[in-house]
């Protein structure tokens, strides 16, 4: 009997050893650069939506990390090949009040600070000076621009980028405008995340919507989008620019309450007060937070210690979601509140460009 336990024992240390082994590799800058051509690589291959669709958008800022972290010139001309292909425009260039629109012009941008050529960033500056000169008063009553939570990823960062690129403040200023609008509306104080829309938002009246099990509805997605913008605005903003505590503040506000939220198994869920909706952790949510909290760790905006346990475990589930192919599953389709209606074949592209985010800063991590 005893030495039927001891080779049991044995046995559970050799798998456990090999398990660890397995999720060291996960972490090795050589393993981090294949796997992110190899998503890249099936993802280009099978697009998806209008290619300057905030999809998109979405995607290539991930595209571009890839290529950074790697520096495949493949990836490059890949890049290349899609500003080129659509006249590095935005999309809806007559539609004013919708920033998705520019979400794409993060990598235009990107790209042009490379090639230095004007023709990649003069439609979107056409735009945002539509953006920014468009006022919607529908019986004398200005409308909100932005009134979503997921617009933070969309525009804020490709703001920020033309704004410190072309010195032009007013890109800053006009981005602290609406993104401080958004924060007033949408923002729980007490909770540290976003409410979707107005929707959510609790008014202590009959209209008040709640989760199954009472609490308030906050989206997973919809906090990732707006963590990883603000690492995107961040990024950007210098030291000393005047609105710049503004945005760290929340940053690490939203940091500390979306690591207190994570799963025993690493991965966000679709509803973040309800994670038992989803027995599965869902992988836009995931990446999103994942690069966002990575960046802080980098970037010395969150303590190592705190974060770094947290970031490790749900990579190691982000790298579990991909496919042979390249493909990664277990994604959320499009939407605007916590769903079910995902599996390990679900895939979308805004999918993908949040994991490839999230393994350009777990590449950076020591």
């Amino acid at each position: 009997m005893k030495k039927t336990f001891f080779y049991l024992l044995l046995s559970c240390i050799f798998l456990g050893c090999m398990s660890s082994n397995k999720d060291a590799e996960k972490f090795k800058p050589e393993y981090i650069k294949s796997l992110m051509i190899k998503v890249t690589d099936w993802q280009l291959k099978n697009p998806k939506h209008n290619t300057c669709y905030w999809h998109n958008g979405a995607l290539y800022a991930g595209v571009f990390a890839a290529w950074e972290t790697t520096q495949s010139k493949e990836i490059y001309q890949d890049l290349l090949e899609m500003g080129n292909s659509v006249n590095w425009s935005p999309c809806h260039q007559n539609r004013f009040d919708r920033c998705n629109d520019v979400a794409i012009s993060q990598t235009y941008m990107d790209l042009y600070r490379i090639e230095k050529k004007q023709e990649m960033i003069q439609p979107t500056i056409d735009t945002l000076r539509k953006f920014m000169d468009w006022v919607y008063e529908p019986k004398g009553m200005r409308v909100q621009k932005w009134w979503w939570c997921d617009a933070l990823f969309m525009e804020p960062p490709t703001l920020a980028k033309f704004g410190v690129t072309l010195n032009n403040p007013e890109y800053l200023e006009y981005n602290d405008r609406n993104f401080k609008e958004c924060y007033d509306l949408l923002y729980d104080k007490n909770e540290h995340l976003f409410f979707r829309d107005i929707r959510y938002v609790i008014k202590n009246d009959t209209a008040d919507i709640y989760e199954s099990n009472g609490k308030k509805i906050f989206w997973g997605r919809g906090n990732g989008w707006v963590l990883a913008g603000l690492a995107r605005v961040l990024q950007e903003l210098p030291a000393d620019y005047k609105n710049r505590p503004f945005y760290e503040t929340m940053f690490k506000e939203m940091s500390a309450r979306l690591i207190s939220l994570q799963p025993a198994d690493g991965m966000w869920r679709t509803s973040l007060l309800n994670p038992d909706l989803n027995p599965h952790g869902e992988v836009s949510a995931s990446g999103f937070i994942c690069y966002g909290l990575a960046w802080g760790i980098n970037n010395g905006l969150l303590d190592k210690k705190t974060y770094l346990p947290g970031v490790k475990k749900c990579w190691i589930d982000l790298v579990n979601c991909v496919k042979e192919d390249g493909c990664v599953g277990w994604v959320q389709p499009v939407g605007g509140d916590p769903q079910t209606n995902f599996s390990a074949d679900t895939w979308e592209v805004y999918g993908t460009g949040a994991f490839l985010l999230a393994a350009s800063e777990i590449a950076k991590l020591k």
